[in-house]
C-alpha cells in the first residue's frame, strides 16, 4: 500500500485507502483503511469528491457504487490527524473539499452499500447518495455535537428528512440508530441481509441506471433545491473554534471534553 503521497489522477483517487474498481460500467469506490476503522483523513474525503466528478465526466461510467471494508462504512472524519497520504492536510479541509455536495448534484447515479458503522460524515454520505442499502449490521450515528462542532449541514439535511423533533433527538444525544430505526424513520432506503449487501446495492443500481438521465437529473435538482442551504459561515467559525478544538482533543485522549459536566462525565470517548 506504500506509494508516495500525490493528489487525484483519474481512476487513483489520491490515497491508497480508497479504492476504485471498474465492474462494466459500474465504478466501485471502496474505503479500505482498517487499520484506522475507515476514518477519512483529508484527502480521503477529497478523494471521494474527485471520484464523483470523475465517474461523472467519464461516459464508459454509467453508476458509481460506494462502500467500505469489514464491519465499518464509514465512521467520519480522522480526528487523529494521521495518514500516509499527507498531501492535504487538515487545514485545507473544508466543505468545498468535501463530497457532500458533489453527490446532492452528480449526474452519475450513487448508491451507497453501507456495510456497518456509519457516522459522521460516512452519515452524510449515505443520505446525499440517490440509495442507501443497509445490511442489517449497520448502525448510525451523528456525534458532531460532542466533537464540539456545530454541523449546521447536519441540521438542515436531517430536519428536512425527518423533521426537527427527530432531528434533535439524534444531534442532541447522539444515540445509536439500528438499521431497522434508520430504515422507520426514512433515513435509508432498505436494509437487506447481511451477505446479500453487494448483489441488493448493485440491483439497485442497475434500476436507477435505467432512468432517463436528464429526467432524473430534472429531479435530482427539484430534490437539492429542497433539501435547500445551510449556513456556512457559523459552521467554519465552529470547526475552528475553541469546543472544536477541545472536542478533538477529548477525542484522542480518550475521556469527556471539559464542557461535560461533571456528574454527566464517562469513561472514554462520548
Amino acid at each position: 500500500m506504500a506509494q508516495t503521497p500525490r493528489p487525484p489522477d483519474g481512476d487513483w483517487l489520491g490515497t491508497p485507502y480508497l479504492r476504485l474498481d471498474r465492474l462494466g460500467s459500474i465504478a466501485r469506490v471502496t474505503v479500505d483503511r482498517p487499520e484506522a476503522r475507515n476514518a477519512l483523513s483529508p484527502a480521503m474525503y477529497y478523494g471521494l469528491r474527485h471520484a464523483v466528478a470523475h465517474c461523472a465526466a467519464d461516459p464508459e461510467i454509467e453508476g458509481l457504487l460506494l462502500t467500505g471494508v469489514g464491519d465499518v462504512f464509514i465512521p467520519g472524519g480522522d480526528l487523529g490527524r494521521h495518514g500516509v497520504d499527507d498531501w492535504m492536510d487538515f487545514g485545507a479541509l473544508g466543505m468545498d473539499t468535501t463530497p457532500f455536495d458533489s453527490l446532492r448534484t452528480s449526474t452519475v447515479p450513487v448508491v451507497s452499500a453501507v456495510n456497518g458503522i456509519c457516522q459522521g460524515g460516512g452519515f452524510m454520505i449515505a443520505l446525499c447518495s440517490d440509495v442507501s442499502v443497509v445490511s442489517e449490521r449497520a448502525t448510525f450515528r451523528v456525534p458532531e455535537l460532542f466533537r464540539g462542532i456545530a454541523d449546521t449541514y447536519y441540521a438542515q439535511v436531517l430536519a428536512r428528512t425527518i423533521g426537527p423533533v427527530r432531528t434533535r433527538d439524534l444531534m442532541f444525544t447522539g444515540r445509536v440508530l439500528s438499521a431497522a430505526e434508520a430504515l422507520e424513520w426514512g433515513l435509508v432506503t432498505r436494509v437487506v441481509p447481511h451477505a446479500d449487501l453487494h448483489d441488493e446495492a448493485m440491483e439497485s443500481l442497475a434500476q436507477v441506471c435505467r432512468a432517463a438521465p436528464v429526467a432524473r437529473a430534472e429531479i435530482k435538482r427539484s430534490l437539492d433545491e429542497y433539501l435547500g442551504l445551510y449556513d456556512r459561515m457559523a459552521m467554519r467559525r465552529s470547526q475552528t473554534g475553541p469546543e472544536a478544538q477541545e472536542g478533538y482533543a477529548a477525542f484522542k485522549e480518550r475521556r469527556s471534553p471539559d464542557w461535560v459536566p461533571a456528574q454527566f462525565r464517562v469513561e472514554g470517548r462520548l
